[in-house]
Parts: C-alpha cells; structure tokens; sequence
C-alpha cells in the first residue's frame, strides 16, 4: 500500500493590484464646493471692454470744462450747475428704476447726503462755473487735478489710519510746485485772473473734504453706491433749485448751444459717466478707475486750446506736467516687499501649523479693493 500523497502546496496569495489610475479625485473641500458653484449665476460680462468705457469717461470729462464755458456763455453759472444736476438726475432715477434700487430710508443717511451734494455736487460745480466766466477752461482742468493733493494734505489731519509716506509728502511738495508753475508765480502771476482761479482751487478742494465726510459718516448705511450717488445728486439738484431763483432771473432765450452743452454737461458728465465709473470700480477696482483723474486735464487743455482757440504759454502745460506727477506719487501706497528665498525656518511647534495668517495691510488698503458704498460714493461723486 503506498503511503497518501500529500496535498501539493497552495502558493500564497499575492497582494491584490491596485486599482488602475484613473482621473485625480477633487479635494473634499472642492468637492464640497463644486455643486454650490455650479449653482451660481454667471455675473453677466460687459459688452464693451474697460479699457474702452475708461477712454469714453476720460473724455467725457475732460471736455466738461469746454461744456462749462459754452454754457455760461448763454446762462447764468447756477443755471448752468442746476441744468447740469437735472439731467444728471434724470438719467441716474432712471437706471436705478431699472435696476430697482431702493432709496435709503434712515433719516440720518438722508441727512449726511444733504451735507454730501453740497460738498461734492453743488458748491463745487457752481465755483467751476463761477470761475470760468474769468479763467480758460484749460485752467480750470488743471485746477481739477490738484484735487488729489489736497485729499493728500486733509489725510494727514482728518483720517489717522492714512498716514503719509516720504513719498507722498514729496508728491505733495512737487504737486504744489507745479500749481505754482501754472500760475506763474516768478511773474507775480500776472495776467492771471486770481478770484477765477481761487474759485476753481476751492472747487477742487470740496472734493477731499466731500470724501472725507462721506467715508467718516455714510459707512454701514446698507445702500448701494448707485444708490447714495443718485439721492446725492437728486438733493444737489433741490439745493440749486431753491438758490437759483434767489440769485438769477428766469432766462428769457434757450440758445441752441449753450442749451446742447448744459444738457450733455449733465446727461453725460453728471449721468452716464457715473454709470461708466461706476462698473469700472467694480470690474477694476477704484485705485485703477480712479487713474482717469490724470487724463482730465491733458483732455481739457487740448479740447480748450484745438476748439475753443485759447491761448497756451508754455508754463501751463509744464506745470500741468509736474501737478500730475505730484498727484500721483501722493496716491501711491507702499506695498510690502518681496521675501527672497531663505533656508527653511526650523520645526515651529505643533499649535502654530494652525495659526491663521494675518494679512498685512498698508493704510488705505481698501482703496485696492472694491470699496463699501460710501466708498465708493465718494469715487463717482466727481461728476
């Protein structure tokens, strides 16, 4: 009898294989997030591309100058700024009703709007009008970019967290002297019509201060900008229509030009260009919408000189020069350098991997971001 085979050994079983790649898999938190995103509507894009509207409101205000001065030509300079703020008015009520913003409802926003059109809309606009019955419309435009260096020199005072840079405080040294150059003070500003100028200078200056209240006071209100922008303008327009009347008499004649420039004064330098600036801040930001501010007065000095045939020494457009130089190193903002590569720090301990990192902001750092509304107000009430 032969002995039982043995069974033969069953070699061990090899590791199953891995499954065969396939596509990455999201990261739970994209994964999280993905339906929500594919939920959310498609912010419509603008038809026109910015660097567009940016040239069409570079234009369009820096021929309001030129508008001005054919208005005042046939109407008293409040008649002007009142016909300029009632067409303003009707195209902003109009595009709030499509959009069907709401009014604000707090009394006390109300009344910090009143104090707003006076400062940014009525005083200044009815000064420019005022001044350019005595000053060319090229001085005016220049007189218009001196406004950031007054914001400059209300900032060291008014708004403790804008403090000045070495290089904001020599814009503001170099932005004076180049309003010094315009004017030509070496001559004893001779020729130069000084309460015409002085008028469009206060112009210029209502502006920062229109600002400053409007980001101390208006913060937090819930309304939109368009909003605030267009019950600013609507109690601009009421200011004028009860001082108009106390100072002017009813015109007797409409001539066509003038009437024409008043009306495109505020459908399209107090209307539509609000509208323009008001989508440029919120596709690019305020800081890079604000930049129109220095082509104003290249465009009002060659639409004053080529239409209007007024005369051009050659110190207004060198100190227009140095005055935007000087306003734009007053808006430049430090940002904080670039680290270099460094060996690796050693092992910090275990609860520090969880510490959030602080974002270091420079002071006015939300001028690089879209603004809150009475922020961004203040942005588009330059109309």
């Amino acid at each position: 009898m032969s002995a039982p085979r043995e069974p033969a050994a069953t070699p061990p079983a090899s590791p199953p294989s891995p499954p065969a790649p396939s596509a990455p898999l999201p990261p739970p938190a994209a994964t999280a997030r993905a339906p929500l995103a594919d939920r959310r509507p498609s912010t419509p894009r603008p038809a026109l591309d910015w660097r567009v509207r940016f040239a069409a409101l570079s234009l369009i205000w820096g021929f309001s100058f030129l508008l001005i001065k054919v208005g005042t030509e046939g109407y008293a300079p409040f008649q002007v700024t009142f016909g300029r703020l009632l067409a303003g008015t009707a195209v902003l009520v109009a595009a709030m009703a499509m959009r069907r913003e709401r009014l604000p409802r707090s009394a006390r926003t109300w009344g910090h709007l009143t104090v707003a059109a006076l400062l940014l809309n009525a005083l200044p606009f009815s000064l420019f009008s005022y001044a350019e019955l005595t000053i060319p419309s090229t001085l005016a435009g220049i007189c218009n970019a001196t406004s950031p260096l007054w914001g400059m020199a209300l900032s060291v005072v008014a708004l403790s967290e804008d403090r000045p840079t070495r290089r904001r405080v020599a814009g503001l040294g170099v932005g004076f002297l180049g309003v010094l150059t315009v004017l030509g003070a070496w001559q004893g500003f001779s020729g130069l019509d000084l309460p015409g100028t002085g008028m469009a200078l206060l112009a210029s200056f209502c502006y920062p201060v229109g600002w400053i209240y409007v980001r101390r006071t208006l913060a937090g209100t819930g309304s939109s900008t368009l909003a605030l922008t267009g019950s600013q303008l609507l109690l601009g327009t009421a200011q004028l229509a009860v001082v108009t009347p106390l100072f002017t008499s009813t015109p007797t004649s409409f001539p066509v030009l003038p009437t024409l420039s008043v009306l495109a004064l505020g459908a399209l330098g107090t209307g539509l260009a609000v509208l323009l600036q008001y989508g440029l801040v919120q596709e690019v930001g305020p800081t890079t919408a604000q930049m129109v501010t220095y082509f104003i007065p290249v465009i009002a000095t060659a639409a004053g000189v080529a239409l209007l045939g007024e005369q051009l020494s050659w110190n207004t457009p060198v100190g227009a020069l140095i005055v935007l130089i000087g306003a734009a190193l007053t808006q430049s903002r430090t940002r904080p350098a670039t680290p270099t590569a460094t060996p690796p720090p050693p092992p910090a301990p275990a609860p520090a991997e969880n510490t959030p990192t602080t974002h270091a902001a420079s002071p006015g750092d939300g001028h690089t971001a879209l603004p809150d509304p009475p922020e961004a107000a203040a942005c588009l009430s330059r109309s």
